[in-house]
């Protein structure tokens, strides 16, 4: 029964994302057409940062240029894992957090409906195509770019603010964090800090483009602070998701998103008295 019930929407899941993504896409190429206007606020962002005392992205890929397996590496992480790393968490979540994986989903949705937003609002060109400051593209320079030439293929290359790349990882960091139970999960945090040194140093983007990309998932984790998944009152943090609502339909049947703590329940344990668990309402029903 459960099988039947999660076909339906797995496929509505897929179907919503890869439609956002599509409208994403084409906003982000509509953005590459203001190219005069990306290069002015280059300049100004450069500018602000100095400003700021931000480090300089310039000396910082100097410095790595003298080992050129270091920027290999930062080229294949910047193409391999971004989109692998939020693919994998989301399915993780879908399959074993379902109250996670909804309240992660509302939050990259309006985090990246607003970068693409600001995109269209402010375009930018990143550090390796803005020739003042002779940065180099290290992806082109070392075979491993995923981009053509502007204003071609899915990814403008004209809208480096925000940086998407930091602000998933950022979420990927916390999804895992609020999501898992071992205590190695605090090692994702490691993900969020390597894709700001990576963003930087292959001249993909500034600073201020992962800080901003930082700034809308805060608004986006607030906006939907209210409807978080929630766990139970005075118990351990292992059973965060014994609260989940289940899937319509399946009311009488134990989702496999559950763990074995709600099964004990079953047999006998007292339920939260403040607020029942799933598996007591089951029982009364």
């Amino acid at each position: 029964m459960l099988r039947r019930i999660a076909t339906p929407r797995l496929l509505r899941e897929l179907g919503l994302l890869s439609v956002l993504y599509a409208v994403y896409a084409v906003g982000r190429m509509l953005a590459a057409q203001h190219t005069g206007a990306a290069n002015t606020n280059a300049a100004d962002v450069w500018a602000i940062e100095r400003v700021m005392f931000l480090p300089n992205e310039r000396s910082l890929q100097h410095w790595a240029l003298a080992w050129p397996e270091l920027i290999r590496a930062a080229n294949s992480y910047y193409v391999m894992v971004h989109f692998p790393a939020t693919i994998a968490t989301f399915v993780w979540l879908y399959a074993r957090r379902p109250a996670h994986y909804v309240w992660a989903r509302n939050v990259i949705v309006t985090m990246t409906a607003a970068g693409l937003a600001l995109h269209l609002a402010y375009p930018l060109t990143p550090p390796r195509l803005y020739s003042p400051l002779a940065m180099m593209d290290t992806g082109s320079r070392y075979g491993q770019s995923i981009y053509g030439p502007v204003g071609t293929g899915i990814a403008d290359q004209l809208a480096a603010m925000p940086s998407l790349h930091v602000g998933w990882s950022v979420l990927v960091a916390i999804m895992v964090i609020a999501a898992g139970r071992h205590r190695l999960r605090w090692l994702v945090v490691l993900h969020p800090i390597t894709t700001c040194a990576v963003v930087v140093v292959t001249a993909n983007h500034y600073w201020l483009d992962g800080m901003v990309a930082i700034a809308l998932l805060l608004g986006a984790l607030l906006i939907w602070r209210r409807v978080r998944p929630r766990r139970a009152v005075g118990s351990p943090v292992w059973q965060r998701d014994v609260h989940a609502r289940p899937a319509r339909g399946a009311v009488l049947e134990l989702p496999a998103a559950l763990d074995a703590t709600t099964v004990e329940l079953d047999a006998g344990q007292p339920s939260n008295p403040v607020e029942p668990s799933v598996s007591s309402r089951r029982m009364s029903a």
